[in-house]
């Protein structure tokens, strides 16, 4: 077992919630959408054309959510603006499994429960291999197997394994960003990085600027935005849930200046 690995498996190290959203973009593209989680996250690469956000999780920390259901609006948040695609990692005392959005599809994801027992459909792990491009053969092997009874294997370890499958893919968590550690010591973690960046939630009415490498019509994006936003903030108000309605409405505002705010004049 490695240090890391121990540090993981230690008493009560598993007890406290935890997340990772991974990005498949550059650092700089992921930065542009970051704003609409309205979180203050540290952002580091995370292996070729990977990057990673370190969220802080006040909102499962204060109860208002569980970490599951956050981390998979923010994914799906994320994702819905930009051309590239958002896996959400998260563990908590009971259960541990990932989400992955892309665009407007439906965000695709897998539960382990604490000892690791599959409590997902088999159906969604081929899902996943093909909207990441996963090898249909050697990858799916390694995935099916995840779906399958072990009692050697607990949830975490079920992560760490699929993390090992994303490393063909390109994946490479910096140092220090394991599977199982509670969102504070991530969050220590990722700040000691020598690469780390602030993505902060947008002030005023400061405009998203997307990079050179992807810049979509304006009113384009905005409409994607409303179209997100409205839909999370009826479906927040329904289940009372604060931290969905209040993602959605971060989406719906974006979005509907991004609509009013005249085009800048063409260089």
């Amino acid at each position: 077992m490695s240090t890391e690995e121990a540090e993981e498996s230690a008493p009560g190290s598993g007890a406290a919630p935890g997340a990772l959203l991974l990005c498949r973009a550059e650092p700089d593209s992921v930065a542009a959408v970051a704003p609409l989680l309205g979180e203050r996250m540290p952002l580091v690469r995370a292996g070729e054309r990977w990057s990673v956000l370190v969220p802080e999780g006040w909102p499962w920390q204060r109860g208002e959510d569980p970490v599951d259901r956050v981390v998979t609006g923010w994914a799906a948040a994320l994702a819905v603006g930009a051309p590239w695609p958002v896996l959400a990692l998260w563990w908590d005392a009971d259960r541990a499994g990932y989400t992955l959005a892309s665009g407007f599809r439906r965000p695709v994801g897998y539960v382990w429960l604490a000892d690791g027992t599959p409590a997902g459909e088999d159906e969604a792990m081929h899902t996943f291999a093909a909207r990441l491009g996963l090898d249909p053969v050697l990858d799916l092997q390694s995935l099916d197997r995840l779906t399958r009874p072990d009692r050697e294997t607990d949830a975490r370890a079920r992560l760490r394994d699929l993390l090992a499958v994303l490393t063909r893919a390109g994946v490479s968590l910096p140092a220090g960003l394991g599977i199982g550690h509670p969102a504070p010591r991530l969050l220590e973690r990722a700040r000691a990085l020598p690469d780390a960046r602030w993505a902060g939630p947008a002030r005023g009415r400061v405009a998203l600027r997307l990079p050179c490498a992807y810049r979509p019509d304006r009113r384009v994006l905005a409409l994607a935005q409303v179209a997100a936003g409205v839909p999370l903030m009826a479906w927040g108000a329904r289940r009372r849930s604060g931290g969905w309605a209040a993602l959605g409405a971060v989406l719906t505002c974006h979005g509907a200046l991004g609509l009013v705010r005249p085009a800048p004049p063409r260089p």
